[in-house]
């Protein structure tokens, strides 16, 4: 008798399953492409990792190079600028994250605090158009502004009586110049993201919040800021998955690769990029890469994990 019922069970399951394929099959075909495509250009690249343990000599190919375990690891792990290149990258990266989030959340509420849709558009297409500039660009507009003789800064310090600064021969400066570059030129990215947000909020909240003689500060702090968490959860946690990876564009170009601001300005893409100019090594970059790779996987999964602690609705998985 129980074998009997639970025979039947498994029948209603099984003809359940299959009427949900039948009914969701246009759907799964529609996404058949696009899992096609992540497949073949996201997972089977990863084939390469091997050259990370592999002495890689182009004339054996991938799998004719000699393998070699963790050797191409101890360049990085055992070099003397192993800990200044990290911290470099993971300091700034935290502080351009915790400033974005700050700014672009605080422009996203004032746009949506604007009432004429005039000035909102002027404001986002102003704050915006830094985004579409090349580093190299916004590089040669820095040297510009710092320039010991000729820049625009030295020349209105000048007007206070104080001594021109040599900008490009001061490390201590250059967190707070590539902090400011960072934010000029992705604020106005991020603040469309928050405010697409905040446009998605039900306007009933506030006119019942309203009606309970609630102020506009009030509204922010106990509707706008709640309901919008979410996408700063996961803005912040893409944002932490790329805190290991530094922006070879900004970090190249701004400090303009001069020796003297490595302290502060030296991350882990310029050093590989230094590093394979002079020793053309593309299992170290492999390694280096991988190495990336892992402790940025293990940060999402951790910030998530906090993140699942306080709110799990707001966890990414």
């Amino acid at each position: 008798m129980a074998n009997s019922i639970c025979t039947k069970k498994r029948k209603k399951i099984k003809s359940s399953r299959s009427k949900r394929f039948k009914k969701n099959s246009p759907l799964l075909i529609m996404c058949l492409p696009a899992v096609v495509a992540i497949f073949l250009f996201n997972y089977l690249p990863m084939i390469g990792i091997v050259i990370a343990f592999k002495k890689f000599k182009p004339a054996k190919g991938i799998w004719g190079s000699p393998f070699i375990g963790f050797d191409n690891f101890k360049f990085f792990f055992t070099s003397q600028d192993a800990w200044r290149i990290t911290r470099n990258t993971v300091g700034l990266n935290f502080l351009f994250i915790l400033g974005c989030l700050i700014i672009s959340v605080a422009f996203a509420i004032m746009l949506n605090e604007i009432t004429k849709r005039a000035f909102v558009k002027f404001y986002q297409t102003v704050f915006f158009f830094p985004y579409f500039l090349s580093w190299v660009v916004v590089g040669f507009m820095l040297f510009s502004f710092l320039n010991s003789n000729l820049g625009m800064l030295n020349n209105f310090l000048g007007i206070f009586g104080i001594d021109p600064i040599n900008w490009y021969n001061k490390p201590s400066y250059w967190p707070g110049i590539l902090t400011f570059s960072f934010l000029w030129k992705n604020v106005g990215y991020y603040s469309v993201i928050y405010y697409a947000g905040i446009m998605g909020i039900n306007h009933e909240y506030y006119e019942a919040a309203a009606i309970d003689g609630a102020n506009r500060f009030q509204m922010i702090r106990k509707i706008t800021l709640p309901l919008l968490s979410p996408v700063i959860t996961v803005m912040v946690l893409l944002q932490i998955g790329k805190i290991f990876y530094a922006d070879f564009g900004m970090f190249f170009f701004l400090p303009r690769n001069i020796g003297t601001l490595y302290a502060t300005t030296d991350v882990i893409d310029t050093y590989v990029y230094r590093a394979l100019r002079v020793s053309g090594d593309i299992g170290m970059a492999s390694a280096v890469g991988f190495y990336q790779s892992i402790v940025g996987f293990l940060l999402v999964v951790i910030a998530n994990w906090m993140v699942r602690k306080f709110n799990e609705d707001n966890a990414l998985f």
